[in-house]
């Protein structure tokens, strides 16, 4: 099999300036290959090596708040149609429900004045009371998942942290994932101390946040995707559950075809397909010297393309 050309794409980014370095694995016939290329810490010249937690960002969406509620909606403990109301009465959202929050079609306008001067209880509170835009379309925000772990909160009358420790790490065997601050990670922004949460919102609300936060390594992310490869709970999750005709969306994942994935701000990704028995991950620190966060989306959506078209030409051509 070819890897090489992932790997030259890699290094190529790397040596562009894009991310200084990254953590790269894949599964294909049960087995999981890593790479690691690059520098973690370019300030202090340490490179990528096996072991490292990452700030998830964005990615955290469904290793925690997705996955308890695809658990719940699979168990039939959950109809994803509720009104987001039956669980958080405080909000202004009657006519939104669970499922358009999980594939983010409704009409909330995510913005929140004064976001950075809020304490953590008025940034609470403001979720309940966004404007609304003109109708409902598919639009990628926090809020969504930020409102979705406030209703877990609620169902498991316990703090988020938890709800996803002892629903799926504990059980999974995910020792190396928490939420942040960690003690110990490869740092996301030069001069800022490693470790603390990369995201504003999540930063603030900390265990409560369900849009971000979580820090973890390869290792752990191998094993999640595994799950999600192999358990039943994810057996039905390759089909459009959005409501809305603009976008197709899985319970929390984008879905291209048979391919689910996620990313995050900070530089990482996750991506599966069951039918073709084939996953990826890429962990990096992309936030570290630049924020171009536009360029970033077109690097990133290349490698992932190359990634999927590499692993299925891989797939059906065996060496």
């Amino acid at each position: 099999m070819k890897w090489e050309k992932i790997l030259r794409k890699i290094e190529n980014q790397i040596e562009a300036g894009i991310y200084p370095g990254a953590s790269f694995a894949y599964y294909k016939d049960g087995e999981w290959k890593e790479s690691y290329l690059g520098l973690s810490d370019p300030e202090r010249g340490l490179k990528i090596e096996s072991g490292l937690i990452y700030d998830l960002a964005s990615v955290s969406k469904v290793v925690g708040v997705g996955t308890v509620f695809t658990f719940l909606w699979q168990q039939g403990k959950l109809d994803i149609n509720r009104p987001v109301t039956d669980f958080l009465p405080e909000c202004d959202y009657p006519d939104i429900t669970i499922r358009q929050l999980l594939t983010h079609a409704t009409d909330l306008d995510p913005f929140i004045p004064n976001r950075d001067r809020l304490s953590a209880e008025e940034l609470r509170k403001a979720m309940f009371h966004l404007n609304r835009r003109s109708q409902p379309a598919f639009l990628y925000s926090d809020v969504h998942f930020l409102l979705l772990g406030f209703v877990l909160e609620k169902i498991f009358k316990q703090d988020l942290d938890q709800i996803i420790e002892e629903q799926v790490l504990e059980p999974w065997g995910m020792k190396e994932t928490m939420f942040g601050p960690v003690e110990q990670a490869v740092p996301t922004v030069r001069g800022v101390e490693a470790g603390i949460i990369h995201d504003p919102k999540a930063r603030l609300l900390g265990k409560h946040a369900g849009s971000a936060g979580l820090f973890s390594t390869v290792k752990d992310s191998e094993i999640f995707l595994e799950h999600y490869l192999k358990d039943d709970f994810a057996e039905n999750l390759s089909r459009n559950f959005s409501p809305l005709e603009d976008k197709e969306r899985s319970l929390a994942w984008n879905l291209e075809g048979d391919w689910l994935d996620h990313t995050g701000y900070t530089g990482t990704f996750l991506l599966y397909n069951r039918k073709l028995q084939l996953a990826a991950i890429f962990l990096s620190n992309r936030t570290y010297e630049k924020d171009e966060r536009a360029q970033w989306i077109l690097d990133r959506n290349q490698l992932m393309e190359l990634i999927k078209t590499e692993m299925e030409v891989a797939s059906k051509n065996p060496s």
